[in-house]
């Protein structure tokens, strides 16, 4: 096997077994993307390694950046440089950016100057940073798991369904997990969509809410992923300030507890969709046809 197809496999088996896992209990342990990252950073040095020391050192600079985020390093600093975490990632961030800036000035980008490969994942870090940053992700999972993305594969140029790729002209450079992020992004779609099938069919379709929620029996609650998002309840979508699946579900059986106590039998609730399902099914569409909405719009 490979480089390039051991890194396709572990991407699609890692995010594939993440899916699963985000499915069913809604968290995803960072253990996962810390080996993930690491068979990463082991194949992406296999792969720029006979280029020579200075693509070595750049892959690997980057490659620090990038893993720091799945690793609790900050936990380690003590009462006295606690303070300092934020400052330290900062100016890791603005090193890493100058060193691979200059380096690119000074030898240009190739197999035995800066790798493509470190270019594509530095610049999926600060894309993954940025949409966390500005709330465009769903949060810090999804922000980790796009950059663990770009360690396992940080290009894909040519699709295994090549001939049907439209897109691939454009692949050679666009990093491949802007392709699995887009690519999930179409697909997360379908929910509003389905929402929408659902509630016209049950004769519960509003414009204010018939495309993100749906109806559900209160005594089903504790068993839904699902916000409640009613005026029945006062509490509110009672399960933002949940830091883990336990105490998600043990506030949505409290809150099915008090709204029975009132004689509500239904209240109108909007799904927990863990957006790592639609990531995997991105990263499996990337490698099969590369970038879907870049297909669409060039068939159009």
């Amino acid at each position: 096997m490979g480089i390039e197809a051991a890194e396709v496999v572990t991407v699609l088996g890692g995010f594939g077994y993440a899916a699963v896992v985000d499915l069913r209990i809604r968290e995803v342990d960072d253990r996962l993307w810390q080996v993930l990252g690491a068979v990463g950073l082991v194949l992406g040095l296999l792969a720029v390694g006979p280029g020579g020391p200075l693509p070595v050192v750049l892959w690997l600079l980057v490659a620090a950046l990038t893993l720091q985020h799945v690793f609790p390093w900050d936990e380690h600093l003590g009462e006295r440089w606690a303070g300092y975490a934020d400052g330290l990632e900062l100016a890791a961030y603005v090193g890493v950016m100058v060193i691979v800036g200059l380096a690119v000035a000074r030898y240009g980008v190739g197999p035995a100057a800066v790798p493509l490969t470190a270019i594509a994942l530095l610049a999926t870090v600060l894309l993954a940073r940025a949409l966390f940053e500005l709330g465009a992700l769903f949060g810090g999972a999804d922000a980790k798991a796009l950059m663990i993305a770009g360690i396992l594969l940080p290009l894909f140029p040519v699709p295994l369904l090549a001939p049907y790729a439209r897109s691939q002209q454009f692949l050679g450079f666009l990093p491949y997990p802007i392709d699995l992020l887009t690519n999930a992004a179409i697909f997360s779609l379908a929910v509003p969509i389905a929402l929408a099938i659902r509630n016209v069919g049950l004769g519960e379709f509003s414009l204010r809410r018939g495309f993100t929620g749906y109806s559900l029996p209160v005594a089903e609650l504790p068993h839904r992923f699902v916000w409640i998002d009613d005026p029945a309840w006062s509490g509110g979508r009672h399960t933002d300030d949940a830091r883990t699946t336990a105490e998600d579900i043990r506030g949505r059986r409290d809150a099915a507890r008090e709204l029975a106590e009132r004689g509500v039998r239904r209240v109108w609730v909007t799904p927990q969709l863990p957006f790592l399902l639609f990531m995997a099914l991105g990263a499996f569409a990337a490698v099969a046809v590369g970038n879907v909405l870049l297909d669409l719009l060039l068939v159009a």
